[in-house]
């Protein structure tokens, strides 16, 4: 097989949840571990850091994998899903993996994948897991694809383990109450390890501080060490002044992911640089200066409040959950376009009622879909809206909506694209 064929046959052979939700899902780790085991545990071989949580943890993956790049560490990096390319799950200093290792792999690993059929994730974990061994990366950046416990990256023994923060998603498959949620992100710690926690609120602080007390692992909050004294956002970067505690000294960074959300996001990534520095790494202020001004340059990051055209101003991002969306509306006041233009599809398993009414009525709608089985369809997401009091048309795929959206806009007007991941993903750029 060549590669578009490889890619192909783990797509329409293996359960893939981005296309067919929950029943895609194969929870434990007997299938990870069994696929790892048959490649001499690939993951045993490289040190880890292990990031879960409901938004942020693709912005502090990335951000994390730009500063180790900077100071000269061999860096690997998963997240998921993919936007454009699979191989974007694994890539090392911001390259993704040759095509030629992806075609290897899986013509390798075929007897055991028709045999066991696992899920599309977690192939694709036993492919990163063995591109990382093989190129002896210093240190692997892995994000969770679902949750935590039962999450085929949950094999690894990180040196250190992140949670960005939770909130109200996939709550048919972690639990329904923030408390259950956390419980299920907080099966990343790991004994005697570290655990970093980037947004807490008082009901779910005792949920970390429980499994750290069992794991013996030292818990720190982001916001406990770091504060945000000032900041500046423009439409290309966030200039952010940070307090530290017990230091006179303010540290300012630029950072080149604009967006008010990315200011929880540096403090966790602050706060894990300061507990690695205490181990054996070596990742100076110099570096992550460096590293925060050119994160998308260094890794290769989009989707998240990526500008993509200025006069009107053409906006994309991934977000596509409660919380998601309000820090993207949130941006969105900041910056005070004359008018505001969403185009906005979304996928069967969210909670899109709650969504919408978060949505302001004064704004221009274009309903659409991805083309992804998932995808609500746009015009049943046309109506639904309605009810809401957002009027728009629907429209077939994203570009023609894009296309209508800037036939309408002004010089100063916004057009956001977001809702999901695999919208953004379809849009053609300029």
């Amino acid at each position: 097989m060549n590669y578009a064929q490889t890619i192909e046959y783990l797509y329409t052979r293996l359960p893939m949840f981005s296309r067919i939700g929950p029943p895609a899902l194969k929870p434990g780790l007997d299938n990870i571990t069994r696929l790892c085991k048959s490649l001499g545990d690939p993951h045993k071989k490289f040190k880890s850091i292990h990031i879960a949580g409901t938004n942020g943890k693709g912005s502090v993956s990335h951000m994390l994998a730009a500063v180790f790049q900077t100071a000269g560490y061999k860096t690997g990096l998963h997240t998921s899903p993919h936007l454009y390319d699979f191989r974007e799950r694994l890539k090392v200093n911001g390259e993704p993996a040759p095509e030629e290792f992806v075609i290897d792999f899986v013509e390798n690993m075929k007897p055991m994948i028709e045999e066991m059929v696992p899920s599309f994730f977690e192939i694709s974990i036993a492919m990163t897991f063995e591109y990382f061994a093989q190129q002896k990366v210093d240190i692997a950046i892995v994000e969770t694809g679902l949750g935590g416990r039962l999450d085929s990256t949950n094999i690894l023994q990180p040196v250190l383990s992140i949670i960005t923060n939770i909130g109200q998603d996939h709550m048919q498959l972690l639990g329904n109450t923030p408390a259950e949620i956390a419980g299920e992100k907080a099966g990343i710690i790991k004994e005697n390890t570290p655990v970093i926690i980037g947004e807490s609120v008082p009901n779910i602080a005792a949920v970390f501080e429980k499994f750290a007390q069992e794991k013996n692992s030292p818990l720190y909050y982001a916001q406990e060490q770091f504060n945000i004294v000032d900041y500046h956002n423009s439409i290309h970067s966030l200039e952010v002044e940070v307090a530290k505690k017990n230091y006179t000294d303010h540290f300012k960074y630029e950072i080149d992911l604009p967006g008010i959300y990315q200011l929880k996001n540096l403090l966790t990534v602050l706060q894990a640089l300061s507990v690695l520095n205490q181990m054996e790494w070596r990742l100076d202020n110099d570096y992550v200066l460096k590293a925060l001004a050119n994160v998308r340059k260094l890794t290769g990051l989009h989707g998240r409040w990526e500008v993509i055209h200025e006069k009107p101003l053409v906006i994309l991002d991934v977000a596509h959950n409660e919380d998601g969306i309000e820090m993207v509306l949130q941006q969105v006041e900041i910056i005070a376009p004359t008018s505001v233009h969403i185009i906005l599809g979304m996928v069967i398993d969210k909670a899109i009622d709650k969504i919408l009414a978060l949505l302001p009525a004064s704004a221009k709608y274009y309903f659409t879909q991805a083309h992804v089985p998932r995808a609500v369809p746009a015009e049943q997401l046309q109506t639904q809206a309605a009810t809401f009091q957002l009027i728009g048309e629907h429209y077939e795929n994203v570009n023609d909506a894009l296309k209508e959206a800037l036939n309408h806009a002004g010089e100063s007007d916004l057009i956001l694209v977001c809702g999901s991941v695999f919208l953004v993903a379809e849009v053609r750029r300029f």
